[in-house]
């Protein structure tokens, strides 16, 4: 996940869903989801197609980036690579687990790849060898992983 400076049409699509609610317009904040264009669109069309409902993040990437915790009720916006605003995703669940005790069941509502925990194992664990290369911390099968679960909300 990397947050970044909105596109105009995150402002736009944060406009469009506060006022379908009739509340006050409020800019949520952005993302797109891996480290690599291919996997952020891939993955940002799999939200979209109701595929995708989860994600995983390290607890460390969360302490190094000095960025909050996602909470249950959050809400935040799915982009592609370039930053296009796609989707309004709410948080519906989070739990902070070891990476050997995720489930097949969390692995398929990633929706990623064949959805299988071998699949889910094997990319996460090349992306936190990735994310936490020159840190202070070592990709470990006990290291904290934050799953978080969602839904869209508006497209």
């Amino acid at each position: 996940m990397d947050i970044k400076e909105p596109d105009p049409s995150v402002i736009e699509l944060s406009t469009a869903y506060f006022k379908s609610l009739e509340q006050p317009v409020s800019i949520l904040p952005s993302y797109y989801f891996c480290d690599n264009e291919q996997d952020a669109n891939e993955c940002a069309v799999l939200v979209l197609a109701g595929i995708k409902k989860a994600t995983a993040s390290s607890l460390w990437w969360y302490e190094l980036s000095g960025e909050a915790l996602p909470e249950v009720g959050d809400l935040s916006i799915v982009t592609n690579w370039t930053g296009e605003a796609l989707c309004v995703i709410e948080v519906m669940n989070i739990e902070v687990t070891r990476f050997n005790a995720i489930t097949p069941a969390f692995a398929e509502l990633e929706g990623e790849g064949d959805k299988s925990l071998a699949y889910w194992k094997e990319v996460h664990w090349a992306f936190y060898s990735r994310e936490l290369a020159g840190t202070k911390y070592r990709p470990s099968e006990d290291m904290p992983i934050v799953c978080e679960e969602f839904r869209v909300v508006y497209s």
